[in-house]
């Protein structure tokens, strides 16, 4: 049978009545392809920030370089990420995937044999525009290929193979580059070609191509916009520390306000907006997404500097540093089962608060570790980590729970799009402004001293002792300053969700009149 005529036979099959994508032998196809196509943008992202003092070293990568180098896939996979889920719909969800994919891989490619840094930060924005597309893609061909009796189940494997990528990727990566020397961090990204090519394979040859099922507008105009306005800010963010650009900060940041305001009217004005911000006027949704910012702000900060302070600032092993992406993966796969049904019983109010004041212990206790300069990685370092995990893991279920029962039946896939784009934006945000703080708590107790390497940046061999000593005692410092700072946040956090989450799970109706309190 031609594959044209297999795709009729499809179209005519028992599971295209029952409104799936695929028959039942060819669903763990798409399995697979969900997982491999999930493992791209889950390895890429931890085993990156094991790998940026290599990364520096190798390309000489100043710290707003390697800012960047994380921004530039946040920026365009936060603001496309809307557009990218209306595009399945548009253009048919297989075609959307693979469309995703293939860019994610092309673009990887290109960073793993890029010269420099303006390169690899130009193929980078280019990768998270093919993750803004394959991301929501990989949940909603799972869902599309599944009957409702059989998705819970095809979404736990998806999920729990995808904390495991999570948590052993930053732990393999860390061997290799120890194993290996700096220049192997290129292999991160040549990763992603035979993943993702066996994802496509699958998805192409396994599976049936499916019809548009609304011809939605990508609101692409929305997505410039937004675009616009968070790239302004964080370069502005960034640009604080930056020598040369400090004086662009000010007016940068004022543009990328300015363009955010002009953004909100052209979505209020539109009649498909990529946006709906008026599920904003309901106080649980809009209490949950500004606690989801300040967490996400919070962990990705830390994610993104506490390895440069331990492999640069303190000289440990990629593989040892590794290690501390592994209670986050596995207490979020472990215990979102449990909160999720404790969440259940008693509302989403508690499990929020209460994960973010844990969270809030561990960033604190971190702030305290290294303003006294305990340099324990295993006594001190991994323990708080793992009471951050569990803080995080008290707090992801319940706030999905949150966002979705705070909305009617109909707008929670759009409630669920607009808080992962939040999430994203905290981690831009964070990355972008954390990043300055902690370039000027170094440079004023450095003093610039002439050869004293930047924060975060691995120190050239034969640096005098007194240096030495200069640069981790400054490097501590900027570090406490971040964890401070994000440790605040997740209190603030903790209190957002506990004046406006509910303490009980309830119906639709009666969140619309808590919204008018």
């Amino acid at each position: 049978m031609s594959p044209a005529n297999e795709t009729t036979a499809d179209s005519h099959s028992p599971a295209r009545a029952n409104g799936t994508l695929c028959p039942q032998a060819r669903r763990k196809f798409v399995l697979v392809a969900a997982i491999l196509a999930s493992a791209l943008g889950f390895i890429d992202g931890s085993i990156l920030a094991i790998a940026m003092p290599a990364l520096r070293a190798d390309l000489g990568a100043s710290l707003a370089e390697a800012q960047w180098i994380s921004n530039a896939y946040a920026l365009t996979l936060s603001a496309l990420i809307l557009a990218g889920g209306a595009a399945g719909d548009r253009f048919g969800l297989r075609r959307a995937f693979v469309t995703g994919i293939a860019l994610f891989i092309a673009a990887s490619l290109a960073c793993a044999v890029a010269p420099d840094p303006a390169i690899l930060i130009a193929f980078r924005a280019i990768q998270g525009i093919g993750a803004a597309i394959m991301v929501p893609g990989s949940l909603a061909i799972i869902a599309k290929a599944y009957p409702k009796k059989e998705r819970g189940r095809a979404i736990g494997i998806w999920a729990a193979v995808s904390a495991l990528t999570t948590a052993l990727g930053p732990v393999l990566g860390g061997f290799v580059l120890t194993t290996f020397g700096d220049g192997v961090w290129r292999a991160i990204f040549a990763i992603n070609l035979p993943l993702g090519l066996i994802s496509i394979y699958l998805l192409l040859a396994k599976v049936p191509a499916d019809q548009p099922t609304e011809k939605r507008s990508l609101d692409l105009g929305g997505a410039a916009l937004a675009t616009l306005a968070f790239g302004l800010l964080a370069y502005g963010l960034t640009a604080m520390n930056a020598e040369g650009a400090g004086l662009m900060s000010g007016p940068a940041i004022v543009a990328g306000v300015v363009l955010l305001v002009v953004f909100i009217f052209y979505e209020h004005r539109r009649r498909e907006p990529m946006i709906d911000l008026g599920l904003f006027r309901i106080r649980a949704f809009a209490g949950a997404n500004l606690a989801t910012f300040f967490l996400y702000f919070a962990l990705s900060a830390n994610l993104f500097y506490l390895p440069m302070l331990l492999i640069a600032g303190w000289r440990l092993s990629e593989a040892e540093v590794g290690f501390i992406f592994v209670p986050l993966s596995a207490l979020i796969a472990l215990l979102s089962g449990p909160v999720g049904h404790w969440s259940d019983r008693i509302g989403p109010r508690f499990p929020i608060a209460s994960g973010s004041m844990v969270a809030a212990i561990a960033f604190a206790g971190l702030a305290l570790l290294t303003h006294f300069g305990i340099h324990d990685f295993w006594i001190g370092t991994f323990p708080l980590m793992a009471l951050m995990g569990l803080g995080m893991a008290q707090v992801v279920s319940p706030l999905s729970t949150a966002v979705m029962t705070s909305v009617e039946d109909r707008d929670t896939g759009a409630a669920s799009g607009i808080n992962n784009a939040v999430s994203r934006v905290g981690g831009l945000i964070a990355v972008a402004a954390m990043g300055s703080l902690a370039a000027w708590v170094y440079a004023r107790m450095t003093g610039r001293a002439p050869g004293m390497p930047g924060f975060g940046e691995p120190p050239a061999s034969g640096l005098a002792a007194n240096l030495d000593a200069a640069r981790v005692a400054a490097s501590d410092s900027a570090f406490a300053a971040v964890a401070a700072v994000t440790a605040l946040l997740c209190v603030l956090a903790s209190l957002t969700a506990w004046f406006t989450v509910p303490g009980q799970a309830s119906p639709w109706p009666r969140q619309t009149d808590d919204s008018r309190d």
